[in-house]
């Protein structure tokens, strides 16, 4: 009889989301499989029903830190090299040289990269990075709990994080398969893969393609396509409820429609609170006209600063703030955790909105799957504290380059834009244009994307199968 005992590591709170809340563990509970989440993050996941294993006080080895930095900087270098693309530099964090804690980490992660900046230097490092915390107590009470449990694999719900590093060595060494996920679209081009696993499951051949190429060591027999299950929520319409319900709740007034303004973090969109200026000011316009509009206001979820306060403010008449429903643990950027309220919550939002406006969001996607347009800005304003942050940049990340069309989106130039952009969004014209979405969603996550949970347990069972 095989073993069905499937141990899924949640290393942070990224993995929540898609594996937690959404029907991947009720799906999997279905198929008879013996679930357990082996859980580093400070979520109770007994209160949902769901068997976990704390992972306790987990500590990666602190060379491993550096070494990571320094691999994220040669894997940048070597794509300049391959692809004779510069865009790689724009993936890069500045060194710190604020105190002489960080000057001297700076220094040793130069001196690793200079000694190391090659295909084979990558070879090393990620050797040290095994051979490193092969020595952490990590390492070692993962053995345990591996040897205790025994699980048929063991599936890291991301890529990127270093505290996954010892439990999937603990696993291999013992001759568990193991897999992990990649989270995010725009992952693989900034050279964040930390782990090295026996499988990685990926959202579309585009993804695959991505992987091969920035990762040339990996085998294609090793990649999976499944898609991702964060847009499943989108098609269980038994968590939608009506619109006079959620306007009710959220302060709404039931005679207006509502666009959505769905804010970035404070480094990848600094100008946030202008652009949300801007927006109001054209919404304001197009009321004097006759329209009788609203903006729903969704800030993004680890953004806690008060730069919109002044803004919302000002425009109480014309925003309404709906909060994501997040929770702070910590002061750090990986302490703040979603939840599933927030996961009905966004969904909500998505269905009782006309369309969305941004800066390069993959809200674009959200929003597509109930086909919906959506806006992407596309223009700087001064701004003394970051004089050298361009809108430019943003979209001339590698990710943008997955867009079949520049048409899949509504472009917003300058602050003009806004109204005459918006009146086409709200019309018959975004016809072709949420077309033209539906073929870059396509392209990114596998379709149908209601069935990615599906395709994940199907690949997991194969890979089971095959230790019978």
């Amino acid at each position: 009889m095989p073993n069905k005992k499937i141990f899924i590591l949640l290393p942070d709170g990224i993995g929540l989301r898609n594996f937690a809340f959404t029907n991947f563990h009720k799906l999997g509970l279905e198929k008879e499989y013996d679930i357990t989440f082996w859980n580093n993050t400070q979520f109770d996941l007994s209160k949902l029903g769901i068997k976990e294993i704390k992972i306790e006080k987990a500590k990666a080895h602190p060379i491993t830190d550096l070494l990571k930095g320094a691999q994220t900087q040669i894997e940048l270098s070597q794509n300049i090299k391959r692809s004779k693309d510069k865009v790689y530099n724009s993936y890069r964090f500045p060194f710190s040289y604020r105190d002489a804690k960080s000057t001297v980490k700076s220094v040793i992660i130069k001196t690793l990269i200079f000694c190391n900046n090659s295909q084979n230097g990558l070879k090393r490092i990620r050797e040290n990075i095994a051979k490193n915390e092969r020595k952490t107590k990590l390492y070692f009470d993962s053995l345990t709990t591996l040897q205790n449990e025994n699980p048929a694999i063991v599936f890291c719900t991301n890529q990127r994080i270093m505290l996954a590093v010892a439990p999937i060595l603990a696993a291999q060494d013992l001759g568990i398969p193991t897999a992990t996920f990649i989270f995010s679209w725009d992952n693989l081009p900034k050279g964040t893969k930390i782990l090295e696993t026996d499988f990685y499951f990926v959202w579309s051949t585009h993804m695959k393609n991505e992987l091969l190429y920035y990762y040339p060591h990996i085998k294609e027999n090793q990649i999976l396509i499944t898609g991702t299950p964060q847009f499943e929520p989108h098609f269980q319409e038994d968590l939608l409820v009506p619109q006079s319900t959620f306007f009710r709740d959220n302060q709404l007034e039931e005679s207006k429609r509502y666009i959505c303004f769905s804010g970035d973090d404070i480094t990848t969109s600094p100008n946030d609170p202008v652009y949300l200026t801007d927006l109001a000011e054209s919404v304001m316009k197009l009321n004097e006209k006759g329209n009788n509009l609203g903006i729903i206001f969704r800030r993004c979820p680890v953004d806690f600063s008060d730069r919109f306060d002044s803004v919302l403010k000002k425009y109480a008449n014309t925003i309404t703030s709906i909060n994501p429903k997040w929770e702070k643990k910590a002061d750090s950027w990986h302490s703040i955790l979603p939840t599933k309220e927030d996961l009905v919550l966004q969904m909500n939002t998505i269905f009782h909105s006309e369309l969305v406006i941004n800066l390069g969001s993959s809200m674009v996607f959200d929003y597509v799957a109930f086909a919906k347009p959506c806006g992407f800005i596309n223009y700087d304003v001064p701004n003394l504290d970051n004089p050298n942050w361009s809108v430019k940049k943003i979209y001339n990340f590698i990710h943008f380059r997955s867009m079949p069309s520049k048409d899949a989106v509504f472009w917003i130039n300058n602050p003009k834009d806004f109204e005459t952009v918006m009146e086409k969004m709200l019309d018959k014209d975004s016809n072709k244009v949420i077309k033209n979405a539906q073929e870059w969603f396509k392209k990114i996550n596998q379709h149908p994307p209601q069935l990615a949970s599906e395709r994940i347990w199907n690949v997991i069972d194969e890979i089971c199968k095959k230790q019978c």
